[in-house]
């Protein structure tokens, strides 16, 4: 086993409520249950020897690998090639569409050669609570094996030709396969002292298999996308399904905790969580595909966080949850891990949950505006409270978006997405003709828009600027043209834009912004920001850029690994780098492709004179 494959090496399965990845080489080295932010299985990911790991490898060491999945399903293969022949595992887990939680979790991996013959080394190494809890092995007979700790079970049955063998408290198995053969191997998390299931049989993992199959394609005949890029559009859109919790419509920002930004460096957190900024934008992009009904799941879900309040930031809205409504997110440093290839410290848990970020009032805004239920009376009041409170809360300082802890400032992207908030409950309460302080709301919207314009403009750097105390440029303010503060083709947007150009991007990829010239109150630095690129991409596709925009995007695809799928950063030798995978990317990939398929069509419907404005 690889003690640390490269982050972009994996890809992802899951069924719901949790979620699982599998390295190229064939291990399960990243596994919470029974939720996504649960403590760990495996996560051998964080540390090789503590973290644990189901590993299922050829023994032929020469040899390929790759890895792909079924078309339009979250079924994962990984092949393995040589000269002694091509084998795969499938590894997939059913969707759970009960919409109650459940502590049964059950992931197959499903073992076949296809050419010659191979024979496979399976070692299955629990280590339960993030590595801090011991296990007992329960093995019940040659082909079932069950995993004991004081707050989860594993059990693991596997089908002939697989005999199990004890090693210490874990278990391994060798096992031939021949063209045509295949074996099974079945991973069931419970909670403590949980029964085990019946013994798999073959017809039942091939309707397993098949539900599953059916489930994904039905799922992505709903999409309404038509564009040139269906492939890694459909391919973004499942893996925001994935990061989804069923139960209660809502998504995780990225499937993992602790993934470095920087190979070494303390910029490590853990990404398990609802952040109101990054569902709302994930749920947008679902929407704008035609997935309905996730968008109204997280309606739900949201309204349910404003009428609950109990923060533990005293805010009526705390920037991230746990994924059933929990607000209490207390980190703690796992001192016992050593983290992906060394990167200290290993946070579980998120500090920044008591951080003040007034831009998700407008990212809520924006989501709510949207919904036809919200014309209902109760849903209404609740949301019109809500503004009421921002009109009297929105001028004061904050922490930002990208949850910086170096102190709080009056950040321009945080004004813009308050003069949203009110532009979006300004335009509902008079759509829909409900009572509003509409006088107090558009004085406060346009107190917003003459601050941002008067302060947050440098005219040293004729570019709108991070915050009102510096002159550093800041990549989120890319989403100021979709938001409607100002239109694509405004001087004022068009210099941000070229000012951006000079100082964030390289090569098309966009980092967020400059930490040395504005201190975030972490050490080291970071990779250019993936969810920035699309939105570059984007911005320059409403600004009539499209020979720009289009090579800037088909450069980004090339940095997604060869299941398409990104992580948060892009490092410095093309590596990727951050959490694994990300919401905020895949939904940036997805608005961008909408933005950019719709401004070629329209030059494209254009005569061939009125197309020059494209330049790149």
């Amino acid at each position: 086993m690889n003690a640390y494959p490269p982050i972009d090496e994996h890809g992802i399965v899951g069924d719901l409520q949790t979620a699982a990845l599998v390295s190229a080489a064939g291990t399960i080295d990243w596994w919470c249950a029974p939720r996504f932010d649960s403590p760990s299985v495996f996560a051998s990911l964080l540390d090789s020897e503590k973290g644990g790991y189901c590993s299922i490898a050829v023994d032929t060491a020469a040899g390929t690998v790759r890895q792909l999945y079924l078309p339009d399903t979250a079924i994962l293969l990984t092949r393995f090639s040589g000269p002694d022949g091509v084998g795969e595992v499938a590894d997939f887990m059913e969707p759970i569409l009960d919409t109650e939680p459940t502590d049964r979790h059950r992931l197959v991996r499903v073992v076949r050669v296809v050419r010659g013959s191979l024979t496979f080394s399976l070692e299955c190494r629990p280590r339960f609570d993030y590595g801090r809890a011991t296990h007992t092995l329960d093995r019940a007979d040659d082909r079932t094996a069950v995993f004991r700790s004081p707050t989860a079970d594993l059990h693991l049955q596997t089908t002939d030709p697989i005999v199990l063998h004890p090693d210490g408290a874990d278990v391994t198995a060798r096992f031939t396969l021949s063209a045509g053969e295949r074996a099974a191997v079945v991973l069931t998390t419970t909670s403590a002292g949980g029964p085990v299931s019946a013994a798999p049989t073959w017809e039942g993992i091939a309707e397993e298999l098949d539900r599953c199959r059916h489930f994904w394609q039905t799922w992505l005949r709903s999409s309404t996308y038509r564009g040139r890029w269906r492939d890694e559009v459909n391919r973004s859109a499942i893996t925001l399904k994935l990061l989804t919790y069923a139960p209660t419509g809502a998504p995780i920002a990225a499937a993992t905790m602790g993934l470095p930004e920087q190979i070494g460096g303390e910029r490590n957190w853990d990404y398990r969580y609802t952040w109101i900024r990054d569902a709302s934008l994930s749920v947008r992009a679902l929407m704008d595909l035609g997935f309905t009904a996730e968008a109204y799941a997280f309606r739900r879900w949201l309204r349910e966080r404003v009428e609950a309040g109990g923060t533990v930031s005293g805010e009526p809205l705390q920037i991230m949850y746990r994924v059933d409504g929990d607000p209490r997110l207390d980190e703690v440093i796992l001192t016992h891990l050593e983290g992906y290839q060394g990167s200290a410290p290993v946070r579980v848990g998120n500090g920044a949950a008591d951080q003040i970020q007034l831009d998700i009032y407008g990212e809520v805004a924006d989501a709510l505006a949207q919904a036809t239920d919200l014309a209902a009376i109760t849903g209404w009041r609740t949301f019109a409270g809500l503004i009421d409170w921002l009109a009297g809360n929105w001028d004061r300082l904050d922490e930002g978006i990208w949850e910086t802890r170096g102190g709080r400032q009056e950040f321009t992207y945080s004004r813009l997405m308050t003069w949203v908030a009110f532009d979006r409950a300004i335009k509902l309460a008079t759509e829909q003709a409900r009572p509003a302080d509409l006088a107090r709301w558009t004085t406060e919207r346009d107190a917003v828009f003459r601050q941002i314009v008067e302060r947050g403009w440098s005219e040293q750097r004729q570019a709108f600027v991070q915050h009102y105390a510096t002159e550093v440029l800041d990549a989120s303010l890319l989403l100021m043209p979709r938001m409607g503060f100002l239109s694509p083709t405004d001087p004022m947007w068009l210099s941000t834009l070229d000012a951006m150009d000079q100082e964030l991007v390289s090569d098309s990829l966009v980092y967020r912004y400059d930490p040395e010239a504005s201190p975030d109150g972490l050490r080291g630095t970071e990779g250019t920001f993936n969810l920035c690129s699309f939105l570059y991409v984007e911005a320059l596709a409403r600004t009539g850029r499209l020979q720009q925009a289009r090579y800037a995007f088909d450069k980004m695809l090339t940095y997604a690994n060869y299941v398409g799928l990104f992580a948060e950063e892009i490092g410095p030798s093309g590596e990727q780098l951050g959490n694994f995978p990300q919401a905020f990317t895949h939904l940036a990939l997805i608005t961008a492709a909408l933005a950019l398929d719709e401004e070629l069509d329209r030059a494209e419907a254009e005569p061939p004179s009125t197309t020059t404005r494209s330049r790149g």
